[in-house]
């Protein structure tokens, strides 16, 4: 006979304490129906209400339920990484832990992943229900990273996905200071397949991807993925210097000429614009070689102060 399938659900988690029960109950109403193993892993990103609390009640209720706890907010990103470094599956499905990413879709991403599929990613329809603002600030990161990284990223795509395990090991142990998942697993390749879904209504609280975290978030995924802003910024330099040349033959006649004085609102226009566009040039150079010191530290991504006894695992 052979052996049953593990399937472990990574739950990243930062102050979801009213969340942390009723997805529970939704994935294991699922699974019921599912011939397949259950492992459902927490990852405690530092919350500061009861979510902890609620973590460790539910692992000694139920042995399919694990938990990491940070020893501080790491980040959703570092949260989902840790959750395929220590599931136990033969495929991994990483899901938000407030019920906007439907568990009642579980049963399409694994048929997909009994078809061959390594990976199995979703793509976000456009919700009317959010704001303009939302809405366009969503589609314009979009924009941003395809149009500066060498990755491309569909719009709407989200880290509710599935891994088969040999592809979790190898995005487990990538060794990314600042892991930008979606484009770390778009450039791992293996076979994908994308789903499309609609999401579902936040339980309760609020949505932690504030839009500084998405502007971070959309930084880590150009600078990680291609060089292209320092080729924009030799491009800018370029262009800044030859138009800075057209100035020369109006310095030349307002010496000759006398007229220095009348040519002094027209020069503080361009050593201002000239000093502004090497800020931006120094900035985009600054950003890599920030990078590459925070990199050389070698800092874990993460770090763990307690983990449940149940089926934690790790590579």
């Amino acid at each position: 006979m052979n052996k049953q399938k593990v399937i472990s659900i990574v739950l990243p988690a930062y102050n979801e304490g009213s969340n942390v029960n009723v997805v529970y109950e939704h994935l294991v109403e699922v699974f019921e129906k599912l011939p397949y193993e259950l492992q459902i892993l927490y990852v405690n990103d530092g919350s500061k209400d009861d979510t902890l609390d609620f973590l460790r009640a539910l692992a000694a209720k139920d042995s399919r339920v694990d938990y990491l706890s940070f020893s501080r907010n790491f980040g959703h990103q570092a949260a989902v990484k840790a959750g395929y470094y220590y599931a136990v599956g033969d495929a991994v499905i990483s899901m938000d832990c407030d019920m906007q990413h439907p568990p009642r879709m579980l049963p399409e991403l694994l048929a997909k992943w009994e078809e061959g599929y390594e990976v199995v990613y979703t793509i976000r329809e456009q919700d009317k229900r959010l704001g303009w603002f939302k809405r366009t600030s969503s589609s314009t990161f979009y924009r941003v990273v395809n149009a500066l990284s060498d990755v491309k990223i569909e719009d709407g795509a989200a880290d509710f996905r599935l891994l088969d395990r040999k592809v979790a090991n190898v995005v487990a142990t990538l060794s990314e200071d600042d892991p930008f998942l979606r484009g770390m697993i778009k450039w791992v390749g293996f076979k994908q397949y994308a789903i499309p879904y609609r999401p579902d209504e936040r339980v309760a609280g609020e949505s932690k991807y504030t839009l500084s975290k998405m502007f971070k978030l959309a930084i880590a995924g150009v600078t990680s993925f291609s060089v292209r802003p320092l080729h924009l910024a030799i491009w800018i330099g370029g262009i800044v210097t030859f138009l800075s040349l057209l100035l020369v033959p109006y310095v030349i006649w307002s010496f000759f000429t006398d007229h220095v004085a009348a040519g002094w609102s027209s020069m503080m226009l361009a050593i201002g614009f000239l000093g502004g566009v090497q800020l931006l040039v120094l900035g985009v150079v600054g950003l890599y070689i920030g990078k590459i010191f925070m990199q050389t530290k070698q800092r874990p991504v993460f770090i763990v102060s307690e983990m449940s006894k149940n089926n934690v695992g790790g590579i």
